[in-house]
Protein backbone atom coordinates (compact mmCIF):
# COMPACT_ATOMS: atom_id res chain seq x y z
CA UNK A 1 0.00 0.00 0.00
CA UNK A 2 1.43 3.72 -0.89
CA UNK A 3 1.08 6.74 0.97
CA UNK A 4 -2.12 7.92 -1.68
CA UNK A 5 -3.48 4.28 -1.85
CA UNK A 6 -3.49 5.07 2.58
CA UNK A 7 -5.07 8.35 2.10
CA UNK A 8 -8.13 6.99 -0.49
CA UNK A 9 -8.83 4.10 2.05
CA UNK A 10 -8.98 6.44 5.25
CA UNK A 11 -11.57 9.10 2.96
CA UNK A 12 -13.45 6.13 1.87
CA UNK A 13 -13.59 4.87 5.63
CA UNK A 14 -14.49 8.39 7.06
CA UNK A 15 -16.43 9.33 4.58
CA UNK A 16 -13.62 12.68 4.59
CA UNK A 17 -12.95 14.44 1.12
CA UNK A 18 -9.28 12.93 -0.68
CA UNK A 19 -7.73 16.64 0.87
CA UNK A 20 -8.60 15.90 4.56
CA UNK A 21 -8.08 12.66 4.79
CA UNK A 22 -4.35 13.88 3.61
CA UNK A 23 -4.28 16.26 5.87
CA UNK A 24 -4.94 13.72 8.86
CA UNK A 25 -1.82 11.26 7.13
CA UNK A 26 0.56 13.48 6.81
CA UNK A 27 -0.53 15.02 10.71
CA UNK A 28 -0.30 11.55 11.91
CA UNK A 29 3.33 10.84 10.26
CA UNK A 30 4.75 14.09 10.96
CA UNK A 31 4.33 13.46 14.91
CA UNK A 32 5.75 10.07 14.15
CA UNK A 33 8.87 11.87 13.18
CA UNK A 34 9.01 14.55 15.22
CA UNK A 35 9.29 11.54 18.18
CA UNK A 36 11.46 9.58 16.45
CA UNK A 37 14.01 12.76 15.97
CA UNK A 38 13.63 13.73 19.51
CA UNK A 39 14.91 10.06 20.49
CA UNK A 40 10.86 8.93 21.94
CA UNK A 41 9.45 5.68 20.98
CA UNK A 42 6.00 4.88 19.70
CA UNK A 43 4.19 2.24 20.97
CA UNK A 44 0.45 1.30 18.67
CA UNK A 45 -1.06 -1.46 20.66
CA UNK A 46 -1.84 -4.11 19.05
CA UNK A 47 0.05 -3.05 16.08
CA UNK A 48 3.97 -2.63 16.80
CA UNK A 49 6.42 -0.29 18.11
CA UNK A 50 8.77 2.50 16.88
CA UNK A 51 12.06 3.31 18.90
CA UNK A 52 15.17 4.79 17.95
CA UNK A 53 18.34 2.40 17.83
CA UNK A 54 22.25 3.68 18.01
CA UNK A 55 24.55 2.20 15.87
CA UNK A 56 28.43 2.50 16.66
CA UNK A 57 30.62 3.36 13.88
CA UNK A 58 32.80 0.63 11.99
CA UNK A 59 34.93 -0.02 8.54
CA UNK A 60 33.02 -0.89 6.06
CA UNK A 61 33.96 -2.00 2.34
CA UNK A 62 33.18 -1.00 -0.91
CA UNK A 63 31.56 -3.83 -2.63
CA UNK A 64 33.49 -2.63 -6.19
CA UNK A 65 36.82 -2.08 -5.17
CA UNK A 66 37.23 -4.23 -1.53
CA UNK A 67 38.60 -0.65 -0.24
CA UNK A 68 37.68 -0.22 3.63
CA UNK A 69 35.17 2.55 3.87
CA UNK A 70 34.42 4.25 7.18
CA UNK A 71 30.65 4.55 8.71
CA UNK A 72 29.98 6.73 11.10
CA UNK A 73 27.86 6.58 14.16
CA UNK A 74 23.83 7.16 13.61
CA UNK A 75 20.92 6.41 15.21
CA UNK A 76 17.77 4.53 12.52
CA UNK A 77 14.39 4.65 13.51
CA UNK A 78 13.60 0.33 14.07
CA UNK A 79 9.89 -1.25 13.93
CA UNK A 80 8.99 -4.47 16.39
CA UNK A 81 5.57 -5.99 14.62
CA UNK A 82 3.28 -6.36 17.53
CA UNK A 83 1.58 -9.79 18.63
CA UNK A 84 -1.58 -9.02 17.39
CA UNK A 85 -0.53 -7.71 13.83
CA UNK A 86 1.48 -10.78 13.53
CA UNK A 87 -1.26 -13.20 14.35
CA UNK A 88 -3.15 -11.56 11.81
CA UNK A 89 -1.23 -11.72 9.18
CA UNK A 90 0.14 -14.92 9.79
CA UNK A 91 -3.44 -16.28 10.11
CA UNK A 92 -4.34 -14.98 6.46
CA UNK A 93 -3.29 -18.19 4.22
CA UNK A 94 -4.78 -17.15 1.30
CA UNK A 95 -1.51 -16.30 -0.04
CA UNK A 96 1.03 -19.13 -0.51
CA UNK A 97 4.24 -18.72 1.87
CA UNK A 98 7.28 -18.99 -0.09
CA UNK A 99 10.92 -18.02 0.37
CA UNK A 100 11.44 -20.27 3.14
CA UNK A 101 14.85 -21.97 3.73
CA UNK A 102 13.80 -25.41 1.63
CA UNK A 103 12.90 -23.83 -1.34
CA UNK A 104 16.14 -22.94 -4.10
CA UNK A 105 15.54 -19.52 -5.75
CA UNK A 106 15.09 -21.37 -9.35
CA UNK A 107 12.29 -23.71 -8.07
Amino acid sequence: MTKSELIEAIAARGELTKARAEMVVNCVFDAMTEALQRGEGIEIRGFGSFTVRPYKPYDGRNPRTGQPVPVPAKRLPFFKVGKELKELVNNSRHMEITGGPDESPDA
